[in-house]
């Protein structure tokens, strides 16, 4: 892990309403630098959970021991989907939609108040982005509650939290007409992020309600760092395997200072594996995005640039990893940022677009070596399983004149 890197602290009690109504009419970049906009309608339905940026000075984070549930999940997840064919009248899923077949399963019927702890943990065990419906009357204190089940939340540095007090576990997600995203201050690519992965324990999963959203446009879209990995050759694969990469706080803090927002607790840098392993599937799984990573270490800058371009534009630009939602109101989703890689859109101004996002940490990432010298266990290739289980072998490229291919459609 990097030394913390070391930033002027801002003492002053509250953001002034000078220093954001100059912030206001800086160049908005919504990842680095989250808005601050705000219409002023008090009568808006979910005024109370508007972002405030109260300054707080905040600790370190120390390590602490998580014990990932998906652990002791059925990986057949019976409590899940088998109610789903026996209708049962208890919280499971009616339908099953698999939106993609790499990554985005929608559950229908299934009222996250009323899982159970193994429908819980068994949420853990799915190597898909879980989106639900109809929630409307999961409220935040609920969603906190849940995220707890999978560990301590996470309190962020410098996004906002609800205006009501009490809240401070919350992220929200927050743009409206007052403020428009200016597309000179960003490129779509660096919006492709997993939370928070500079933190030495990054969050395991991350579940997000809209509350408002506009009629078409602020859609979500996930990448599944599974298919990332099969997607490339055994000796890349081997090769990315040996590698660590940096992730970086400090680009995130620098820009809410430029905004004249408090940076509650200093910026970290950590140090990750480039392949990590989901403890609970044993699936290896590419683990940098554009929006934190910043180089391989102990590689040359030139290296290191090429290997991280050629990820961060699979990520962001090849459809057969992705999906993409589209929001209705009280709409949930569930991802796991140790296998998915997500982008916001910024579509829809000036409608407004409203979320709250709950967030627990989890484990360290582990790296292949580890995981397998540590659990005894083979770290094993999500494409691979599949070919496996339909009585097939992953084909591998032995060399010989190469093969024209083309699509047909």
């Amino acid at each position: 892990m990097a030394p913390v890197a070391t930033q002027n602290n801002n003492t002053s009690p509250e953001v002034s309403q000078v220093q954001a109504l100059k912030a206001k009419n800086a160049v908005f970049n919504p990842f680095y630098s989250p808005s601050i906009g705000d219409d002023g309608d008090e009568s808006y339905k979910y005024s109370q959970y508007k972002p405030s940026f109260p300054a707080r000075s905040w600790e370190p984070l120390e390590e602490i021991k998580v014990q990932d549930r998906g652990l002791s999940a059925d990986p057949d997840k019976k409590s899940l989907f088998s109610a789903a064919e026996k209708k049962s009248l208890f919280s499971a899923a009616e339908k099953v939609k698999h939106l993609t077949p790499a990554i985005g399963t929608e559950l229908v019927g299934v009222d996250l108040r009323q899982l159970s702890d193994a429908q819980k943990d068994e949420l853990l065990t799915h190597p898909r982005m879980l989106v639900f419906r109809d929630q409307e009357n999961f409220d935040i204190h609920q969603q906190l509650e849940l995220a707890r089940h999978f560990g301590p939340l996470h309190k962020h540095a410098t996004t906002p939290v609800p205006k009501e007090a009490g809240l401070e576990e919350v992220h929200v997600v927050y743009n409206d007409a007052s403020r428009r995203p200016d597309p000179a201050a960003f490129s779509k690519i660096e919006l492709w992020h997993t939370d928070v992965s500079y933190e030495v324990q990054p969050p395991s999963t991350t579940s997000l309600k809209v509350l408002t959203g506009p009629e078409y446009g602020g859609d979500t879209l996930w990448s599944s760092g599974y298919a990332l990995y099969s997607s490339l050759s055994p000796g890349f694969q081997k090769y990315l395997e040996g590698l660590t990469a940096l992730h970086s706080a400090v680009a995130q803090a620098d820009g809410a200072r430029a905004a004249g927002l408090p940076v509650r607790r200093e910026p970290i840098e950590s140090a990750h594996p480039v392949v990590r392993v989901h403890p609970a599937t044993g699936l290896k799984s590419v683990y940098v995005n554009p929006g934190f990573t910043r180089r391989i270490i102990g590689v040359p800058k030139a290296e290191s640039d090429a290997i991280l371009t050629f990820l961060f534009h699979q990520i962001g630009e090849n459809p057969d990893f992705q999906v993409r939602f589209h929001w209705t109101p009280n709409a949930v989703a569930f991802w796991d940022n140790r296998v998915v890689t997500h982008s916001a859109t910024f579509d829809f101004w000036p409608s407004t677009r409203h979320a709250l996002r709950a967030t627990p940490r989890g484990e360290k990432p582990q790296s292949v070596e580890d995981y397998e010298r540590e659990t005894g266990k083979v770290a094993k290739d999500r494409l691979a399983e599949i070919l496996k289980a339909h009585g097939l072998e992953a084909q591998v490229d032995k060399g010989g004149a190469s093969k024209a291919r083309g699509y047909n459609d």
